[in-house]
């Protein structure tokens, strides 16, 4: 009854919204020929992401209509059989069973058909992703020859492919021996149980193994998968009882047996061929023996068969508790590790400079210099929070480093790195409105400098992920505007923390040595991270860009580098602070506007350069990754971008050894790649489906064709674990 509800609630939301909606859901109604039957095709084409409904809708949706008419007049052709449904977890931990992407459906048609004139196909249908809208399409034609032809149609589907999909029908066969199912009694109403026997068992992942037709008077839930120690598999449906909604009621026996045998039919996708087709059972008796059945299943091991979020709208919180609090610490903690993460490291040593060269300071002064930090970092993470918002408001698809995938942003940020770091070669001073000297360790008063230092230590942290933290982004990138901004701030907090800490108690930090003329020497040692930095930074943009200009980025910053070392001596400090800002403001504000942003192309240079590196990888879709879960091959999938320093790092200490090349190798497992360096909507939205938010990403197919997620951080050991490999 209550999925009755939820469908006609459904409906009469829907129904609020005046948009047109047709283009959602595209079709072409034709004729194909099979053995000397003839077929009308309907072929339809949901726009991606959305989905329609199977006979049996599930816990909620409705099932597809189609009327036919001739000259005006009702017309019943009958189906061959629907399409094999997919199983979707939609918000609200609701499970329903529909159709996504391209599927058919074929209707017998005689002889009688050859010339019909004003032949009409009425299609209804709920068509959901977010929000389910119900929908109506006509489309109106004429036989010739036996062949149907229409002006309404909106697609065009070859033969060869239409031949593939009636192939594909779940088409009745006899049931198997190894396929065994009763009925028994079950608190308070019935559980149909069932096993498989037989080797080599491999379930469908993210399908059931049975998936019911709609039963009067039966309601199915959730199927339960379990297993023995032999690998023979067990699968449990609770059901509920509705014959006291019948008229008249039919209560449910008492005694065990029917009145007349219950026919069930079901999609069977057989563990043991791998192959899908409909089985039918009458079943005129239950078992009442609860008990009996209750320890049985006991002993078994329950089987977690679904994909990781696959078909989900919903964020898994698999990772802990799904408390404001915990991912508040979570974010925290993730913010603290930020601080010894690579890609902070330059900027956080500049800080930790600043606090020996203020050691001799007074308390209260040296807790402004790190309070100003903090408000550095505080007021970047709430900038990017609320920029977040926005964005999310106002439908964009964004992720952790978002602002790293825009060329602008990237080539104001070599601009500043690199400024820093000939500052920091003693090369100029570049001395702020308030008088300070932004950068340079040895000005006396650098409160600005210290805020600026917690902007940039900001920047620079997002493109690493850390532990903890990306449990924390998940849940802030699906929630409310107030629990983002409070998840970033949080995470700020933790980057930020040090510091705050070492600003209260100064005794802290008397372990760093006293200052001195090494400092000068690690000045230069720090501009060079700096100089690396800018150069990875050029990476970056090259990569976005798409140009190869972006060689002579590097190859002029090294030079202008050596030139202004060189004419120091030539030259006052003001006219090479001049040059240093004219040249490169030219220069690339020139690029920015002349070069055309790379934004598809076809996204081959990242996965070029790690073939370079001795290993074959795929360029990543969501069909190539199907086609591999399918086939049960053993796949591993790396979501990366150029400027994901955590993605660099996992590289180098575990993809690109030998030993992880070895095991590619020796098990032949397919590598995928989903290169995130520029925005991809494809990329973005399937890992928002995953609960990821970001990069690095990393997934695996194992051999039952089960999708697992690896998470943020990998090692040798957990991608064979998950893989199933030695």
């Amino acid at each position: 009854m209550y999925r009755i509800l939820l469908a006609l609630a459904i409906t009469l939301f829907a129904y609020a919204d005046k948009k047109d909606y047709s283009d959602l859901l595209k079709a072409q109604v034709t004729t194909i020929e099979r053995d000397s039957n003839k077929y009308l095709t309907i072929n339809l084409r949901n726009k991606d992401g959305w989905h329609t409904y199977w006979q049996n809708p599930g816990d909620s949706g409705l099932a597809t209509e189609v009327e036919f008419k001739q000259g005006g007049d009702k017309i019943v052709l009958d189906l061959v059989e629907w399409p094999t449904p997919h199983k979707f977890i939609e918000k609200g931990d609701i499970q329903t069973f529909g159709h996504k992407g391209d599927y058919t459906y074929f209707y017998y048609l005689g002889n009688s058909f050859d010339n019909a004139k004003n032949f009409e196909v009425h299609l209804k249908y709920l068509i959901c992703h977010d929000i389910c809208i119900p929908q109506e399409k006509i489309i109106k034609g004429d036989f010739d020859g036996g062949v149907f032809n229409s002006k309404d149609n909106q697609i065009q589907v070859a033969n060869s492919e239409m031949e593939k999909r009636f192939n594909n029908l779940p088409t009745l066969r006899e049931t198997p021996t190894y396929l065994n199912l009763q009925l028994t009694k079950y608190e308070g109403g019935l559980a149909l149980v069932y096993n498989i026997t037989g080797d080599n068992q491999k379930l469908t992942v993210g399908q059931n193994v049975l998936t019911p037709y709609t039963t009067s008077p039966i309601s199915f839930k959730r199927e339960a998968l379990y297993k023995d120690t032999k690998g023979n598999h067990y699968g449990l449906y609770q059901l509920d009882w509705d014959g006291e909604y019948l008229e008249p009621e039919y209560p449910l026996p008492t005694d065990g047996r029917f009145n007349e045998p219950l026919s069930f039919k079901f999609v069977f996708n057989d563990p043991v061929n791998g192959e899908t087709y409909r089985v039918d059972f009458d079943i005129s008796s239950f078992g009442t023996n609860e008990e009996s059945f209750k320890t049985f299943y006991s002993r078994l091991t329950k089987v977690n068969n679904d994909r990781t979020l696959q078909e989900t709208n919903i964020v898994s919180n698999e990772e802990g508790s799904s408390s404001l609090p915990y991912f508040l610490l979570m974010a925290f903690i993730g913010g603290l590790i930020l601080n010894i993460m690579p890609c902070v490291l330059p900027v956080i040593s500049l800080k930790l400079f600043g606090l020996i060269k203020h050691s001799n300071e007074s308390r209260s002064k040296v807790l402004k210099h790190n309070l100003f930090y903090s408000l550095g970092v505080l007021a970047t993470f709430a900038a990017l929070a609320f920029t977040v918002v926005g964005l999310k408001a106002s439908g964009e698809q964004i992720g952790w480093g978002f602002q790293l995938q825009s060329p602008m942003f990237v080539a104001i940020m070599v601009f500043v790195i690199f400024t820093m770091a000939l500052n920091l070669f003693g090369l100029f001073e570049f001395k702020t409105p308030g008088g300070t000297k932004l950068g340079n360790v040895e000005v006396r008063n650098t409160f600005y400098g210290d805020f600026i230092s917690g902007v940039l230590a900001t920047i620079l942290s997002t493109p690493c992920s850390a532990p903890f933290l990306g449990t924390a982004l998940t849940f802030a990138f699906s929630e409310s505007s107030t629990n983002i901004v409070m998840i970033f701030l949080a995470i700020g907090l933790g980057l930020s923390a040090p510091f705050i800490l070492t600003g209260i108690f100064p005794a802290l930090i008397r372990f760093l040595p006293r200052p001195g003329m090494w400092m000068d020497h690690v000045k230069k040692l720090l501009g060079l991270t700096l100089i690396l930095t800018a150069v990875w930074l050029l990476d970056v943009y090259s990569a976005l860009v798409g140009s190869p200009v972006a060689m002579m980025y590097i190859n002029s910053a090294l030079v202008f580098t050596f030139f202004l070392f060189y004419m120091r001596k030539h030259m006052t400090k003001k006219v090479i602070a001049t040059l240093l800002m004219i040249v490169p403001v030219f220069y690339l504000g020139y690029s920015a506007i002349t070069t055309p942003l790379n934004t598809g192309g076809n996204g081959n240079s990242l996965i070029e350069d790690k073939k370079r590196e001795g290993l074959n990888w795929t360029k990543w879709t969501e069909a190539e990754m199907n086609t591999r879960i399918d086939q049960r091959k053993l796949t591993f999938i790396d979501f990366t971008a150029r400027w994901c320093i955590t993605c660099k790092v996992n590289e180098k200490l575990v993809i690109n050894t030998d030993s992880f090349k070895d095991m590619v190798a020796e098990n032949q497992v397919d590598l995928l790649l989903g290169d995130w360096t520029r925005k991809d909507e494809a990329i973005g939205k399937w890992l928002e489906s995953q609960g990821m938010v970001g990069v690095p990403a990393y997934f695996v197919i194992n051999e039952s064709g089960e999708l697992i997620k690896l998470g943020e951080t990998i090692t040798l050991g957990k991608v064979k674990k998950a893989l199933g490999v030695n």
